[in-house]
């Protein structure tokens, strides 16, 4: 071997040791630096010929292990998302007050029927009807707070996906920028880990917000794909893509998220999107806020729907001038139809209390028969009725309203039968038609209309009705519109609804229940969700739409919440509220209505123990219970939700940090190997040192012997 050849070999161990010390300098200097990762310096021997003629560092890598860099993903992706859902739910959780507290929006729900069970122990006292509208008004006030505080959320929730979805453009163009770099360090043989932990890091913050499959280029720097395989980096910067809706409510159809790949193809983001904080706040927004606005609105509906049962069911003392009733969505005909039992028109005297004029009507479901007479058509109602009353009263249908007022000061009342009470869907006449009325709403709350396939829509044929497909990632599967036939019962509209061909036919169908009520089943297994994007549809008379009609979509139904209110003559007057009772067993020119009758007062204050039928509503399939008994398991839901939602969150968070400690094990820089490896590449240093030396040494007594 040459003194030259000996020479060359220490040189490049000297240079070899100095970049290890560096590297390990480098690695103690950041011992602190979160998110660093220790570089590694690969070592390799050089022959010549077969023959060793040094060392040389080949690159200088960062110390990463792709399973546990793909465990640490993939747990923190999930933990982000759960932690937003957590997050945001807690909010929607605390609205409602605490559920064991007096103060507590489902308290507040009992203290209304308690109020009226104290209004009936003295039915003539003021100040007790004044709480008892206080607290009915407040509660309605409640619900619609909490209704817009949950809409605010999913607000909330739609604007950090948008935000979320700037960064994750920011971040993808970053970690591309860094993929050029470390791709021109590694050709030209170059120290690429700074960037290469720079990259590391940008990768992290962008699995928080998806979650995202990485994979080392040839070439140097990282491939990055969604779980579902969408590029977003590797060849160039995937560009993504949405727009928030704005002011959102319960019936707010929102933007699709858009991704273009490197190679320009635009594909749904969604589909295929498992975790991560966008995830979360698509779930919370289109899933776990809905359910919970829809199931806030069932109960609501049913606490005012069974207020004004007992409401309807009662009489001012003296009672009204005029009964004015709520807009049906129906012609009087179509409304009419079905109905069967007994129903009385009383005109009563204000001062003393005393029937004038009695109309008994027996409803045969496609006729009536009035006091007694023949059975006419439902179309002869207005004509029969009025002829009957004798201009003691005058009965009108103007708008979907049915409305009754009696002529000079008197009043009018309406009760059923006790034998037969008059009835259609579940409720009696007064009730159904809302004819006196607790409580107000400014469009139909409710859906179970007792309608049949041959029943009159009242729509006009080529309005339209455009819905929404969306999957369980909330990507969108097919807008479709849907238009009103030529026929005109609900038969020919739910024809027309389920054809596969232009219709929904190939997604759900819809179909009538025993009460009345549409309803769409979905079909497959994930069910797509249905909304409604668009109603051109108008009633005729009503001026109602078909998507307020039959409650088509859980965003109308959820809107119900916030569109309560005690009628204002009450508020205004609390005389005006019916906690009396008409006696039916009252003949003409008989006191049938007294000033001190608190028997109506106590079916106010049963309303809540009466039995009902809840529609489904989020992810209640409803049923027969009371409004108290769906309250308490709204109350449960929604704190077990939240439960559920914390324990998901600090599992997933407990996980990631179990996954992000691993990772950092290995990753980290530990300074007792460090130690070791200084003084280890320090001894090599010298050793090399020396064999300089030693050749250096040797040519001098070369060179001294010639």
């Amino acid at each position: 071997m040459s003194l030259s050849t000996i020479l060359n070999i220490a040189n490049s161990g000297l240079q070899t040791a100095q970049t290890q010390l560096r590297v390990v300098s480098d690695n103690v200097s950041n011992v602190n630096t979160p998110g660093y990762v220790r570089k590694i310096a690969d070592q390799v021997s050089l022959t010549t010929q077969g023959v060793g003629s040094g060392v040389e560092v080949a690159r200088v890598r960062i110390a990463t292990d792709r399973f546990l860099q793909a465990a640490s993903l993939s747990a923190g992706a999930e933990a982000s998302r759960q932690g937003v859902r957590y997050e945001l739910y807690d909010r929607i959780q605390s609205l409602f007050g605490d559920p064991g507290g007096d103060t507590g929006f489902f308290s507040q729900i009992d203290d209304i029927f308690a109020a009226f069970a104290v209004a009936g122990e003295d039915a003539v006292s003021g100040p007790r009807r004044q709480d008892a509208l206080f607290r009915t008004q407040a509660i309605l006030d409640e619900a619609g707070r909490i209704s817009g505080q949950i809409q605010a959320v999913r607000e909330d929730a739609d604007g950090r996906i948008q935000s979320a979805i700037e960064k994750a453009n920011s971040l993808l163009q970053q970690i591309e920028t860094l993929n050029v770099d470390i791709a021109k360090a590694t050709v030209l043989n170059g120290d690429a880990s700074g960037a290469q932990t720079q990259q590391a890091r940008l990768v992290d913050e962008l699995s928080s917000l998806m979650d995202v499959q990485v994979s080392q280029r040839s070439v140097g720097g990282v491939s990055i794909r969604t779980g579902a395989g969408i590029l977003l980096a590797g060849a160039g910067a995937a560009t993504l893509q949405y727009n928030r809706a704005g002011t959102v409510n319960a019936e707010t159809g929102f933007n699709e998220i858009w991704v273009t790949e490197p190679g320009g193809t635009k594909r749904a983001f969604a589909d295929g999107l498992k975790s991560g904080e966008i995830k979360g706040l698509l779930e919370l927004r289109d899933v776990d806020a809905p359910q919970a606005a829809e199931r806030l609105a069932e109960l609501v509906t049913h606490v005012v729907d069974e207020l004004n049962r007992a409401h309807n069911a009662n009489s001012a003392v003296p009672p009204p001038t005029t009964l004015t009733g709520k807009n049906v969505g129906q012609d009087l005909t179509t409304a009419l139809t079905g109905f069967t039992g007994g129903t009385t028109i009383a005109v009563v005297n204000p001062t003393t209390g005393a029937i004038t004029t009695r109309v008994d009507l027996v409803f045969s479901g496609t006729g009536v028969s009035i006091n007694g007479g023949a059975v006419t058509p439902m179309a002869n109602f207005l004509t029969d009725v009025n002829t009957a009353l004798g201009g003691a009263a005058t009965a009108s249908f103007v708008g979907g309203s049915l409305s009754i007022a009696a002529t000079g000061s008197n009043g009018v009342a309406i009760a059923d039968s006790t034998a037969t009470p008059g009835a259609k869907a579940g409720r009696g006449f007064s009730h159904y038609f809302g004819m006196n009325d607790l409580i107000s709403s400014e469009r139909p709350p409710l859906y179970d209309l007792g309608m049949t396939a041959t029943s009159a829509h009242g729509f006009t044929a080529g309005e339209t009705l455009s819905f929404r497909f969306t999957g369980q990632s909330g990507a969108r599967i097919r807008d479709i519109q849907v238009a009103i036939p030529a026929g005109g019962t609900v038969g020919d509209m739910l024809t027309a609804l389920n054809s596969t061909v232009t219709g929904v036919g190939r997604y759900g169908s819809f179909a009538l229940d025993a009460n009345g009520e549409m309803k769409f089943t979905p079909l497959g297994d994930p069910a797509p969700r249905m909304s409604v994007l668009e109603d051109t549809t108008v009633q005729i008379p009503s001026g109602v739409s078909a998507t307020e009609l039959f409650g088509l979509g859980g965003g109308v139904r959820a809107s119900r919440a916030d569109g309560f209110k005690v009628r204002t003559d009450i508020q205004q007057s609390p005389s005006k509220l019916a906690l009396a009772q008409l006696n039916l067993a009252a003949s003409v020119g008989t006191a049938a209505l007294s000033s001190g009758d608190g028997r109506g007062a106590l079916t106010l204050a049963d309303a809540g123990q009466r039995t009902a039928r809840f529609s489904a509503a989020g992810d209640s399939p409803g049923g027969n219970l009371s409004v108290s008994r769906y309250a308490s398991e709204l109350s449960g839901e929604i704190g077990g939700r939240a439960q559920a939602a914390k324990t998901r969150q600090a599992s997933a968070q407990a996980l990631a940090t179990e996954a992000d400690a691993r990772q950092a094990n290995y990753e980290g820089v530990n300074l007792d190997e460090e130690l070791v490896l200084m003084t280890t590449y320090q001894q090599a240093f010298n050793a090399s040192a020396r064999l300089i030396q030693a050749a250096s040494e040797m040519y001098d007594t070369l060179l001294g012997m010639i």
